[in-house]
């Protein structure tokens, strides 16, 4: 039986873990309950800061502590924390302070919430910020081994977690390492790369297309940015055609920024599976992201359109 979690429980584990350093420090915006922080709370209260509902102040109170030697962790609803968007571009992007954000009930598989709590472009917002590293784990084994590596960046970062668990990808994650995709399965006719819960369909749509001959690699590309160029050109060489898949927009993601790079290195076709241009919905996880084109079947044919781009049929 295969094990599930949410990411966010990973994220949660490793910044216990990262509170042995007794210069590490936790911030939250009365959220800690849902992000799991108030397990840093229960591990080390003298180092929990609950800021309250006042993100602006969150962020630039973590920049403070991060710029007097502290290891500074904050954390509250992805989509809140675009509410405190210029306070991280100027207080801690800026600056190029180490302060790592984490931004918990990522996406429209959030569900219920409805889509004023459904951010779906926080990772376009914050890859289009100088110095920051941005990076959406597939599973709670991830989240947690990547989030142990934050604390080697000499700049800030942004990590999406999920509200709903989801199947474990990674059960030895030490391999994984912030800045290069994981190859999760080898296949030269096409090559889907994708982030998220969106990692899983990926799979799946790889063992369908298995059966019908067609042998796809598939990447959980857990950073965004900066993205792994030279996993994406050796790709272009050996696969010809690409899928991205995301739960989130289109524009601006992992799409967007597969795409930069495939203009730049080596041009062939690229299809994206994702949300095009819209706001979500309110309603269970697994069918918003079936109603909004980012279920199996979609990728598939994904796959096929690119194929036929590529070989020009």
């Amino acid at each position: 039986m295969i094990s599930a979690a949410p990411s966010r429980d990973g994220w949660g584990r490793a910044m216990v873990a990262l509170g042995s350093n007794e210069r590490t420090v936790l911030l939250d915006a009365d959220l800690g309950k849902s992000t799991r922080s108030i397990w840093f709370r229960d591990a080390y209260p003298e180092r929990f800061f609950c800021i309250g509902i006042a993100e602006q102040n969150m962020m630039l109170v973590a920049a403070g502590l991060a710029s007097a030697g502290y290891a500074a962790y904050a954390s509250t609803f992805a989509i809140f924390t675009e509410r405190a968007f210029e306070q991280v571009r100027n207080g801690i992007a800026r600056p190029n302070l180490p302060v790592h954000l984490c931004g918990s009930h990522g996406g429209v598989h959030t569900g219920s919430d409805g889509s004023s709590a459904q951010s779906i472009e926080d990772l376009a917002i914050f890859r289009a910020l100088p110095n920051m590293t941005v990076m959406h784990p597939c599973d709670a084994n991830s989240a947690e081994h990547l989030t142990h590596q934050t604390i080697t960046l000499t700049g800030p970062s942004y990590m999406r977690t999920c509200r709903n668990a989801s199947p474990t990808i990674h059960e030895d994650p030490s391999s994984l390492k912030i800045g290069k995709g994981a190859v999760l399965r080898n296949g030269p006719d096409v090559a889907i790369v994708a982030v998220g819960v969106m990692v899983e369909r990926a799979l799946a749509a790889s063992e369908v297309l298995a059966r019908a001959g067609i042998q796809a690699t598939v990447v959980d590309m857990h950073t965004i940015k900066p993205l792994d160029t030279k996993l994406i050109q050796s790709l272009s060489k050996t696969c010809g055609a690409f899928v991205s898949c995301e739960d989130h927009s289109t524009i601006g993601g992992l799409g967007s920024a597969m795409s930069e790079e495939i203009v730049r290195s080596k041009p062939c076709p690229l299809e994206m599976i994702g949300i095009s241009d819209r706001f979500g919905e309110s309603g269970p996880s697994e069918k918003l992201l079936d109603s909004m084109g980012l279920d199996v079947d979609s990728i598939i044919a994904a796959a096929r359109r690119a194929i036929e781009r590529r070989d020009g049929v």
